[in-house]
C-alpha cells in the first residue's frame, strides 16, 4: 500500500501544474517531440524540461532519443491508477449521497399514524 500511494502521490503531483496536464492530453492524442511539445508555452526550454522530467518520472509519459530530439509518447497505465482511486472515491461519496437522500425522503413523508394515535382518535 505504501508503494501505491506514492505512486499516486507522484501522479496527483505532476497532473496538478495546468502545463504538465495540457503536455499530457496533447500526447493522449498520439506521441509528439519535445519541440511540438514546448511549442505552444510561452517559456524557456529548460523549464520545460523539467515539466517533461516529472512527467517521466512519475510514469505518466516516456522519452526516448533520436539523435538531437527527443520524441515523448503517453504512459497510461499509471493514470489508470489514479483513476480506479478517483472511482473509489467517488463510489463511496455516491453511496453516502444516496444515503441522505433516503433519509431526507423519510423526513418529507407524512408520519405515520401509530396504535395509540388511532386508539385517541375514536
Amino acid at each position: 500500500m505504501p508503494n501505491q500511494t506514492a505512486t499516486l502521490d507522484s501522479a496527483f503531483y505532476a497532473l496538478s501544474d495546468a502545463t504538465r496536464r495540457a503536455v499530457v492530453q496533447q500526447l493522449a492524442m498520439g506521441p509528439s517531440t519535445v519541440s511540438e511539445l514546448a511549442e505552444p508555452f510561452d517559456m524557456a526550454m529548460p523549464s520545460f524540461l523539467q515539466h517533461i522530467r516529472v512527467l517521466e518520472s512519475c510514469g505518466l509519459i516516456r522519452t526516448r532519443k533520436e539523435g538531437r530530439t527527443r520524441h515523448c509518447e503517453f504512459a497510461p497505465a499509471q493514470l489508470s491508477q489514479a483513476q480506479d482511486w478517483l472511482g473509489k472515491q467517488r463510489k463511496i461519496w455516491e453511496g453516502r449521497l444516496d444515503r441522505l437522500e433516503s433519509y431526507l425522503e423519510t423526513l418529507d413523508a407524512p408520519e405515520a399514524e401509530t396504535p395509540s394515535q388511532k386508539e385517541k382518535k375514536k
